[in-house]
Order: structure tokens, then sequence, then C-alpha cells
């Protein structure tokens, strides 16, 4: 038994000073600011992290579906409000609480937006796995990052430095029409949210009221992505966790978007047309909240006027003549 006690006591002792040998490299490993050369994966969907602190009123997370349908500029020019997408493809919900924390160390938006395409997304459990151990040991996420070091990354941290000028959305003028036959057909039946999602959910739920923000569940446009099982499943979340869920596939009056026009690859994703019906929409929920501040006129914020008049002057150069 003494034997077997010892191995045990020096198997923990290794095991102890591994990790704090992986702690401290770690501090080495992480990349020094939110930029591609310094090793920070998906830039843009991280770019929230080179905006002025406290300057962001919401924040969207999401897969592409969120990214090609919300435009944070459009709704500046409607609203005056601030918003930014971290949308990545194809996100996992474990990378969309990793990128709401990341985001509430410098942010403190009212209302968290989750486009709910990532809640029907099986995720593989080394990837939960390396997303939560990495919270605590960011090495195991940036260990490839030793073969481009350089000098600088023996020094401290430099701060964050990039922001994407259209806050996380991504333009496509493009149009390939979609075949919305049976499109949001109505079924009383509800598809099946994974176990682990629905954990996940929660827990960005009480991150989000850790931080005093409110969840909001969207669901973007998409014949591809969307039915009604699915409408009725997230409706069936919302209602247990006391969360309010908006779906812009039953609001065709509100949203009328037409298939034949507003999809850049038949009905997956929106197109710029698309997007504005959905971002003019979600202004208009914005402004009945009551819950932001016009900033248009702040010059704190006059460089959000600066890049909606190159933003529009770049949708209108990308319109089909």
């Amino acid at each position: 038994m003494v034997k077997i006690a010892k191995t045990l006591l020096g198997l923990a002792a290794f095991a102890l000073g591994l990790l704090v040998i992986l702690y401290g490299l770690s501090f080495l490993f992480i990349p020094k600011n939110n930029t591609k050369d310094a090793g920070m994966e998906e830039v843009i969907a991280n770019g929230i992290q080179g905006e002025p602190p406290n300057s962001i009123d919401v924040v969207v997370v999401g897969d592409s579906e969120s990214y090609f349908s919300i435009s944070p500029l459009l709704i500046w020019k409607d609203t005056g409000y601030t918003s930014y997408v971290c949308g990545s493809g194809r996100q996992y919900l474990s990378y969309s609480k990793t990128l709401l924390e990341r985001a509430f160390e410098t942010q403190s938006p009212k209302l968290v937006i989750l486009e709910t395409l990532c809640i029907y997304r099986q995720i593989p459990a080394k990837t939960v796995v390396m997303d939560e151990v990495s919270r605590y040991l960011p090495i195991l996420r940036y260990h490839d990052r030793w073969k481009t070091m350089t000098r600088e990354d023996f020094s401290p941290t430099d701060g964050n430095s990039y922001t994407t000028p259209y806050k996380g959305y991504r333009l496509s003028s493009a149009a390939s029409s979609a075949d919305a036959t049976n499109y949001m057909a109505y079924t009383d039946k509800a598809a099946s949210i994974p176990v682990l999602n629905r954990l996940l959910v929660e827990q960005i739920q009480e991150l989000c009221e850790e931080h005093g923000a409110k969840l909001l569940l969207l669901s973007t446009p998409s014949t591809v992505n969307w039915n009604y099982q699915r409408h009725n499943g997230i409706q069936e979340l919302a209602d247990e966790l006391g969360l309010e869920y908006i779906d812009l596939n039953t609001k065709t009056q509100e949203v009328p978007i037409d298939w034949s026009k507003d999809t850049f690859d038949r009905g997956d994703h929106l197109n710029h047309t698309g997007t504005v019906k959905v971002s003019q929409f979600l202004a208009k929920y914005l402004e009945g909240t009551q819950m932001f501040s016009d900033r248009r006129g702040d010059s704190k914020y006059a460089n959000w006027n600066n890049l909606l008049e190159n933003y529009e002057a770049e949708v209108a150069k990308a319109a089909p003549k």
C-alpha cells in the first residue's frame, strides 16, 4: 500500500508540475493582440476586442447566418445604436461562449443576440473539452504558434489593435435564387436539441445575467437551414428558460424576403438586399426596447458615421448594374 501511495503521489506531483508549466507557457503563447499576425484565430469575430471599451450596445454571436444577415452599420444609420457581430463559420456554442467571455472583458452590452442555427449543430466532444480547458490553459489553443513566434512574443501584451470596419458583417451583393416551395411548412412537431447544446445555452444565459445583459434568441431567414420543426424546438427552449425568441422565418410581413433576389447561395444565406430587411427590422425592435441611447450626435462615435459613408459607397459600387 505504501508503494502504491508513493506512486500515486508521484503521479500527482508530476501532473501538478506539468499544469504549472503549461500555465506559465500560456502567457508566452497567447496572442499579444487580436490580429492575425499575432496568431489570433477568427480575427473578424474577435475584432470586438479592438473596439473602445464599453462602446458596444449589442453583441451578436452565431455562425455565418449571423454575419451575412445583420449589418451593424445599417442599425447605426437608423438608430445610433452600436453593435458588433462576433460570427464565425460553423460556430459551435462552446465557441460562442468563449467569444462572449472575451467581449465582456472590455464591453458592457445591454443585449446579446444568439443566432439559433448553432443550437442544432452537434459539437464534437474533443471540441468542447478544448474550448473549456483552453480557458485556463490557452497554450492548448495556440500551441502551433511556436512556428511563427518572434522576439516580441517574449514581451508583455501590446493591447488589441484590430477591428473590422463593417463591425463583423460580411457583404455580398451577388444573387442566386432559392426554391422556397416547402419552406416553413407548418407542423406541430419539434426538432430535439442536443443535451450538451441546451446546457451551453443555459451557461450563455447565466453569463449574460452575470454581466447585466439580456439574451435574445434570433433565427435569421434561411430556406436551407430552417423549418417549422426547428422553430418549435427553439420556441420550447425559450419558453422553458424564460427567454425571448424571434424567428424571422415566420415574420414574412415584417421581413419580406424575396427568395428570388435576397440570397446569394440559393437560400443558405442572405445577400445585402436581404440584410437590409433584417437590419431594418432589428433597428425597429431595438428602438422599441427603449434600452439604448442614440449616439449619432456624440463626437466620440464620429468614426461610425465615417465608416457608414464608406460602407454605403462600397455597397453602391458592388450593386449589380
